[in-house]
């Protein structure tokens, strides 16, 4: 495991851990304690924290964490960014105004909304959702051939740059049942989708499809690609949480840094109660370290 550190309060920490925890003034003074102690780079003191019942203290903390963590991977003063799941109903009382964190990221970092795409990964699956948090009657409009396109070439670039993989294959999965079963189930595949995947295989892209979503994720066709593109949400999100659910990864592609989080909500139900599973965590701290080294090797080789 990598050498990491917290950024926020070790008050939060303790209310759920019983380990070693070392406060650091600086990230450079992370290595010299890690083999020890959990370094923790304070926020706030004195915050009271309760585990399992959000506060409006604890959502301040967060929002500044998460801008000091930014900064810092903007810094090049930490290698990668991890973030920790969130109370948006919280956040949005103390005036986080952004979807969710990835978007905050991106601002910080410069780089338009469009053009980041949310990557979830897991050993055997690696997925990204088209279309994301829109509801389902939203998905055709949305679903524009220049969308699709923009989506396709940010993962393949994100796969060379973050997974050290020299030319990604890509399969696109239809939107309709069986593909639209030409035509007969939805024109959606031949209107919109074959023309750009077309177009795209003009260009040199590896990419495949569109293929009946039912049959994509079998272990069988996974080896066939790298990463799979998906209309919408749940068709990506469904695979990743059956085969991954506890160590399945969410990556932002398109940043100037590595940012990865676990691919998990903040599970207040249980929080405090040592029932959580730490496998998408670890799974993201290892993520963002082989993203790191990765994304140093590109930039070496360019």
């Amino acid at each position: 495991m990598p050498d990491f550190f917290v950024v926020g309060d070790m008050g939060a920490i303790r209310a759920v851990w019983d380990g070693p925890i070392a406060r650091i003034d600086t990230p450079a003074e992370a290595a010299g304690v890690f083999a020890h102690a959990l370094p923790c780079l304070q926020v706030v003191d004195d915050c009271e924290t309760l585990p399992g019942q959000p506060t409006i203290d604890g959502a301040r903390c967060a929002l500044q964490s998460l801008e000091i963590a930014t900064g810092l991977a903007r810094a090049e003063s930490i290698g990668a960014l991890v973030t920790a799941p969130i109370s948006k109903a919280q956040l949005a009382q103390v005036g986080f105004t952004h979807p969710g964190q990835t978007e905050f990221v991106a601002e910080r970092c410069g780089v338009a909304r469009d053009n980041i795409v949310m990557m979830l990964a897991g050993p055997s699956l690696r997925v990204v959702p088209i279309t994301i948090h829109i509801p389902f009657s939203a998905v055709i409009e949305t679903l524009t051939p220049a969308l699709i396109r923009s989506r396709a070439l940010a993962t393949a670039r994100g796969l060379r740059r973050l997974f050290g993989i020299e030319r990604p294959r890509l399969a696109m999965a239809g939107l309709n049942p069986h593909a639209g079963e030409h035509g007969l189930l939805g024109d959606e595949e031949s209107r919109i989708i074959t023309p750009v995947l077309d177009q795209l295989r003009r260009d040199g892209l590896d990419i495949t499809g569109p293929h009946a979503a039912d049959a994509l994720f079998s272990a069988r066709n996974r080896a066939r690609y790298d990463a799979a593109l998906c209309c919408y949400h749940d068709q990506a999100l469904i695979p990743i949480k059956t085969l991954h659910f506890d160590d399945g990864v969410n990556i932002t592609l398109g940043l100037p840094i590595v940012r990865t989080s676990p691919d998990h909500g903040t599970a207040f139900e249980i929080a405090g109660q040592g029932k959580a599973h730490p496998g998408a965590m670890i799974a993201a701290i290892r993520m963002a370290r082989d993203a790191e080294l990765n994304r140093r090797a590109f930039a070496d080789m360019n």
